[in-house]
């Protein structure tokens, strides 16, 4: 089975970048769906993502993944300041969200969320196919939620007005443009906000290690099952092996990423990304759209989801394969499939969560409703309200960590009171 999967894996890469050259309509979008490959492979094969950062570290103790995105935002903002220095921020399609009780609300809601779905707005993707069930459940919700947002974000002051701007963030959407701050540093601002991004990054970092000592500590550290396994893999492997061998097939394309490589991977798509397009990572805005879609139909008027929405027709009108972020969608649910065929895992992987209780899918479903509004109240998900944001040096992105970390650490709580409760229960009806 698993040497069939590895062919299907490869003739998956050829359907990709034949079809996907043939029949979508431009180059732009065929490279859209190169780039959410590249992403979707990247996350599966380093076993990484953003809502780990910090359901990890509540459960486990292990701040690996929180120290590694840290040093992966830092990278990525040093790499798009060569996009930046010398040119008209402005003219780039930079997020720098807005500061305001929404940014707060949203960050808030959406760490909840993922605590309860255990995934974010790009780990859904991914786990479409290795956790149908929750992930297809939560995708449902997160789409209501984001329909249910779109009127909110584009009217609510709350959401669209920041509270403090700089002259940079005032031409965009409103918000905080860091080297706006530092303009009298000789690099036009760059090199102090570059400084600043790099100390925040450090200040997360030992936070997060003397928060996995303390774990240690006290006992209460158990570390994440596949860290451990990327652990052994940063030993180096000296051994030559045969072109054809077994062993150089899994070392090429079997053997789990660390998850520094998959940092350094995700910085380069996001920067190859940003060149082309001249805009960041972008995900959850799409889900709304497509639950429009399925409105439609069912027989809703474009008309009263237009009027509902606050949001122009062509939005929903638009062929599902010629919106640029959708495209970029699929490509992450594509990668992911890649990685688990050429690996001979796809089958072991789809069945692993196949299962799930009607309690956990209401649980789910709160998840990604409440990920979904929260998108819509801070302007993005984790890659359009914290990662993209960090890296085009908007301070609303930094907010948005503190505050998704608080909801994510109120909804970790929750969650573990309610498996505690489910485990007691079930417990007491076994021994009755």
């Amino acid at each position: 089975m698993k040497k069939n999967e590895k062919i299907l894996g490869f003739i998956g890469i050829l359907l990709i970048l034949v079809l996907g050259n043939i029949l979508l309509k431009t180059d732009m979008l065929f490279f859209r769906l190169l780039i959410g490959v590249g992403l979707g492979y990247t996350l599966m094969r380093a076993y990484t993502g953003f809502a780990g950062s910090i359901n990890r570290a509540y459960g486990t103790g292990s701040t690996k993944l929180v120290r590694t995105l840290m040093f992966m935002f830092g990278i990525t903002a040093l790499l798009t300041t060569a996009f930046l220095f010398k040119g008209d921020p402005a003219s780039y399609g930079l997020w720098i969200n807005p500061i305001n009780f929404g940014l707060i609300l949203g960050g808030l809601l959406f760490g909840f969320g993922m605590s309860f779905s255990v995934c974010c707005a790009s780990g859904v993707l991914t786990d479409l196919v290795t956790g149908l069930p929750r992930a297809f459940t939560t995708l449902v919700f997160f789409s209501l939620g984001v329909f249910l947002g779109f009127p909110m974000q584009r009217t609510a002051g709350w959401v669209r007005n920041s509270w403090i701007s700089t002259s940079v963030g005032e031409q965009l959407s409103g918000g905080v443009f860091l080297p706006d701050m530092f303009k009298w540093d000789g690099f036009e601002g760059y090199l102090g906000a570059l400084l600043l991004t790099v100390l925040l990054c450090s200040l997360v970092t030992f936070i997060a290690f003397n928060y996995e000592r303390r774990r240690k500590k006290n006992s209460s550290y158990t570390g994440h099952p596949m860290e451990k396994i990327q652990h052994e893999q940063e030993r180096l492997d000296d051994k030559n092996y045969g072109f054809f061998s077994a062993e150089n097939y899994n070392r090429i394309f079997v053997k789990p990423w660390t998850l520094k490589q998959g940092a350094i991977a995700i910085s380069i798509i996001f920067v190859l990304l940003m060149g082309v397009t001249k805009s960041g990572w972008g995900a959850s805005t799409p889900y709304g759209i497509w639950f429009g879609k399925v409105l439609m139909l069912f027989g809703v008027s474009t008309d009263s989801i237009v009027s509902f929405t606050k949001m122009s027709s062509s939005v929903f009108e638009l062929p599902f394969f010629e919106h640029p972020i959708t495209v970029q969608n699929v490509g992450i649910v594509f990668g992911t499939m890649i990685y688990l065929l050429t690996a001979g895992k796809l089958k072991e992987s789809f069945m692993e969560e196949i299962k799930v209780n009607k309690k956990e899918l209401l649980l789910f479903a709160l998840g990604g409703i409440t990920m979904g509004l929260g998108t819509r109240f801070a302007n993005g998900c984790n890659v359009g309200a914290l990662y993209t944001p960090i890296a085009n040096f908007s301070l609303s992105g930094w907010i948005f960590l503190i505050f998704m970390t608080l909801g994510g650490i109120v909804g970790n709580v929750l969650s573990k009171k309610f498996s505690s409760s489910e485990s007691t229960a079930s417990t007491s009806s076994a021994a009755s």
